[in-house]
């Protein structure tokens, strides 16, 4: 029957994995979708700090579910998405208070998230935490409650971006326009660092937190190569990334590997597959070109033509031969 077979067998066979398979396409949709707008306005790093700052949430929830057992009800993961919204807002406070330098705000936040992931997971020592699940996802461990949440949130995140997705398009590319326009830049900002800190939070048990960024941004740089408007970056961005999770996870029951580690290794070989054909076609476009500009009817290494026609001939070449294309580069124009 084969490893494929085996596989989809599988999935009806056991509902845990039914739930992994659902959990990973819906990550696989909601992270690239807001990836593209994070990628155009070179925020990348915001992802790795909001996930640091959620990690130290949801180890925060542990130690809290430990100390206080009437806590231990809520799940963590709804602490590390709390504490990530609060991180949110103070990026954007701190933004605005380091105008000049606003990218301050990102490793300002991101290095005190990772110190209080720190300490708070030393004091969770004794408690029994998942802590390799946390940073490389668990995907398996991932239960019917988990995606009802998962797809809850994805539904906040697709709805938010569809209702402020001309706003949102217009600060990425310009902001300093959109502030003059009397666009409100300072609630959709906090609005894009919360819709950030929500995606994350669907795709913590996918990935985990140190591989969260890879799946927002790696789909979006392949199809940055290939794209010629922002809607088609979308679009091309959620099928590589949908693509990555099926494929990992493929690979990961076929060959006993970690599924977030597979999933990050398939992405990133999607891009480096784009910029391998890219650079193909770049220098198939030069080799046309240098041949549409030999001389007509001399051939390589041929003097039997006189030289006085030869040059006559490499001069009606050059002005009827086009210039080679230039290479395709994505700018905020045609991304409009």
């Amino acid at each position: 029957m084969g490893v494929l077979g085996e596989m989809v067998a599988a999935f009806w066979t056991y509902p845990f994995l039914r739930h992994a398979l659902l959990a990973g396409l819906i990550a696989g949709f909601v992270a690239p979708l807001i990836g593209a707008f994070v990628v155009v306005r070179r925020l990348s790093i915001i992802a790795d700090a909001l996930a640091h700052v959620m990690l130290a949430g949801v180890a925060l929830g542990y130690l809290l579910g430990a100390t206080y057992p009437a806590l231990s009800r809520f799940p963590v993961v709804g602490y590390g998405t709390a504490v990530a919204l609060i991180a949110a807002l103070l990026i954007e406070r701190l933004r605005t208070t380091y105008r000049s330098y606003s990218e301050l705000a990102i490793p300002i936040i991101m290095s005190a998230g990772i110190g209080l992931s720190i300490v708070l997971i030393g004091l969770a020592r004794g408690i029994n935490v998942d802590l390799i699940g946390l940073l490389f996802g668990n995907i398996l461990s991932v239960t019917a409650g988990d995606v009802l949440r998962i797809a809850a949130l994805a539904l906040v995140v697709v709805g938010t971006v569809a209702l402020f997705y001309k706003e949102l398009l217009f600060l990425s590319f310009d902001e300093e326009a959109a502030r003059v326009s009397g666009v409100p830049h300072r609630a959709l900002n906090f609005i894009f660092s919360a819709l950030i800190a929500l995606v994350i939070s669907v795709a913590m048990q996918v990935v985990g937190t140190l591989l969260i960024s890879a799946l927002i941004t790696l789909p979006v740089a392949a199809a940055l190569r290939l794209a010629k408007s922002f809607r088609v970056l979308m679009l091309l961005s959620i099928v590589f990334a949908e693509t990555s999770v099926l494929v990992g996870l493929t690979a990961s029951y076929a060959f006993d590997l970690a599924t977030g580690g597979s999933i990050v290794l398939v992405a990133a070989g999607i891009l480096l597959a784009v910029l391998a054909a890219e650079r193909l076609r770049l220098g198939h476009r030069r080799r046309a070109g240098a041949l549409r500009r030999r001389p007509i009817g001399v051939e390589r290494g041929s003097t039997s033509a006189r030289p006085d026609e030869a040059g006559r001939s490499e001069e009606c070449g050059r002005s009827a031969s086009p210039s080679p294309a230039p290479a395709k580069r994505i700018s905020a124009q045609r991304l409009r």
